[in-house]
């Protein structure tokens, strides 16, 4: 799958944040962090803000899975310029970008921020005018931490479909059925997740894992490559057509008879096919419009 280029906006929001290690005090500025969970936050404080040392505080603690060292992560951020309360950037009219909750991909102070975090922590984090090369006027960020695997009720598959196994850290395998493949897409639900409705024009980020049908042996998945994957819909067209209308953060089968198209992820050595695909539906939404 192709992976949107989030280098030069992740560069920027890491230079911001590597410098932030205190805690709000007394004295601090007031910044008020309001918006609901997994939506835009809005920002509200007296600029030109002056700052002359870091600050970090929780806006709200994450309930979800407790996050590990080493594994990944899903990060939205909101960066404004506190000179002039401007937006500088945002990801949450795009794609969450994924990082690796270590010192060498974050900094040592943003990993020192998420470490400990659960998944759905919002964080505010603000940096003084100069503690970073990226930035030559104080910041103030918003950063939320996403889920990294699907959540939700359990689907009773229908029969006759791979049986899936779940490893302890959520990778998916498929025992294969020995039977004949369907001919037409098969969409079946594991998860039901709570989000917003999948819609085919969506950009969604993912976990996923392919397997043959015939063997169960895997073909393709995030998981080997340590991350998730972010990409429009419309580039996989079997993609699109089995995962609308699916709420965010479920838990989908897709079983891909070789007629439906898989664009971006078409290969020669697939060609001809059936394919069975377990993906995590993590995040979504219409491009450029932010939540």
């Amino acid at each position: 799958m192709r992976r949107r280029a989030v280098a030069g906006l992740l560069a920027l929001v890491l230079g911001v944040l590597a410098a932030c290690s205190h805690a709000s005090g007394p004295t601090d500025p007031q910044i008020t962090v309001s918006g609901e969970a997994g939506g835009t936050p809005t920002l509200t404080y007296v600029s030109p803000l002056v700052v002359d040392h870091a600050l970090r505080s929780t806006i709200w603690p994450g309930t979800g899975p407790a996050l590990v060292d080493g594994g990944p992560l899903l990060l939205r951020y909101w960066v404004e310029d506190g000179s002039t309360a401007a937006l500088v950037s945002e990801n949450y009219s795009t794609a969450p970008v994924s990082q690796l909750l270590t010192k060498q991909d974050l900094g040592e102070d943003l990993y020192t921020t998420l470490h400990g975090q659960h998944v759905g922590a919002r964080l505010l984090q603000v940096t003084p005018p100069g503690s970073s090369a990226k930035s030559s006027y104080p910041t103030v960020t918003v950063v939320d931490v996403l889920p990294t695997r699907a959540q939700g009720p359990a689907v009773t598959p229908k029969a006759g479909l791979p049986a899936v196994t779940l490893t302890a850290d959520g990778v998916p395998s498929v025992t294969a059925t020995g039977t004949d493949p369907p001919t037409d897409l098969v969409i079946q639900p594991l998860l039901r997740g709570s989000g917003r409705q999948v819609e085919p024009t969506d950009i969604v980020t993912v976990q996923y894992a392919g397997f043959a049908w015939t063997t169960g042996e895997p073909v393709d998945s995030t998981y080997d490559r340590g991350q998730p994957s972010s990409f429009a819909l419309s580039d996989v067209p079997a993609f699109a057509q089995g995962l609308a209308e699916q709420p965010t953060g479920s838990q989908v089968m897709l079983v891909v008879p070789p007629s439906y198209d898989l664009g971006a992820t078409e290969s020669q050595a697939l060609a001809g096919q059936t394919l069975v695909f377990v993906i995590d539906i993590l995040a979504s939404g219409q491009p450029g419009v932010t939540r």
